[in-house]
């Protein structure tokens, strides 16, 4: 199987991430930056196919020159080879715009399953992977805990409100991964040393047929970054007995919170 993997670096979780001076950006200077966690379940799930079903897996994605260094991450996971189209302002396009940059990649490649994070943990926007499809014109199947390859076609387990769903589909299609699909890989030493030879073909969108214009012009913008209001620290009900704090609880709750 022909498999891809669209794939985001984003800063990591722990990392403190501060607003910049421009105050519609944040600052990336002291940011340790990683695979999108969703995009490696997304990784993991590919190299179990082909580990089952043989064939290659590619990495794809967007962003700018330090993007390489997940995608070899990737590499070094098992992946055999990866594309990324490098621009230095990626990072200002929404989501729409980056699906299509990305289907633009894969109309010139061949492949059978695409898989991708059900989100990154940036901008948590839902929209890539799904828009990825819609592009494509390919079935998607979101939130999947888990996959079967049976006879030419994807049957997965997919997470819905209260419960889970079964939904089979024809090949190719996309699907977007959800925790609970696999437990990611390291990558180890043997697979590092590895992932340096192995090929990244980086591209620009001139490269893959596309104008940088129609995309400065998103149709997202940011007004302005801030940090949520601090809480105020909370109040202790003091009292003689059981029966006077929850008096007290009662009036504060009722005449200064105003909540009952």
């Amino acid at each position: 199987m022909e498999i891809v993997v669209l794939l985001k670096q984003v800063p990591a979780t722990e990392s403190f991430v501060g607003i910049a001076d421009d105050k519609v950006s944040v600052k990336t200077d002291d940011v340790k930056w990683v695979i999108n966690p969703y995009d490696e379940f997304a990784v993991e799930e590919a190299l179990r196919i082909k580990e089952a079903h043989g064939g290659s897996v590619t990495i794809v994605s967007v962003g700018r020159d330090k993007t390489a260094e997940a995608v070899r991450t990737a590499l070094a996971m098992g992946a055999d080879k990866g594309i990324l189209i490098k621009d230095t302002i990626s990072e200002k396009y929404d989501g729409l715009g980056i699906a299509r940059i990305l289907a633009a990649v894969l109309k010139d490649i061949p492949y059978d399953l695409i898989i991708a994070g059900q989100r990154a943990v940036d901008d948590d926007n839902f929209l890539v992977g799904t828009a990825v499809a819609e592009f494509l014109n390919i079935p998607n199947i979101s939130l999947v805990i888990k996959e079967e390859i049976i006879d030419g076609r994807i049957r997965c387990h997919r997470t819905i409100e209260g419960g889970t769903v079964v939904i089979e589909s024809s090949l190719p299609a996309l699907i977007t991964t959800q925790r609970g699909l696999n437990e990611p890989r390291y990558a180890s030493l043997p697979g590092i040393m590895k992932a340096k030879r192995k090929p990244l073909d980086v591209k620009t969108l001139a490269d893959i047929g596309l104008d940088v214009g129609q995309f400065e012009t998103s149709g997202m913008h940011i007004v302005s970054l801030k940090f949520p209001p601090e809480r105020k620290s909370g109040r202790i009900i003091e009292g003689e007995s059981a029966q006077v704090k929850v008096s007290e609880l009662l009036r504060a709750l009722r005449e200064e919170a105003k909540v009952i």
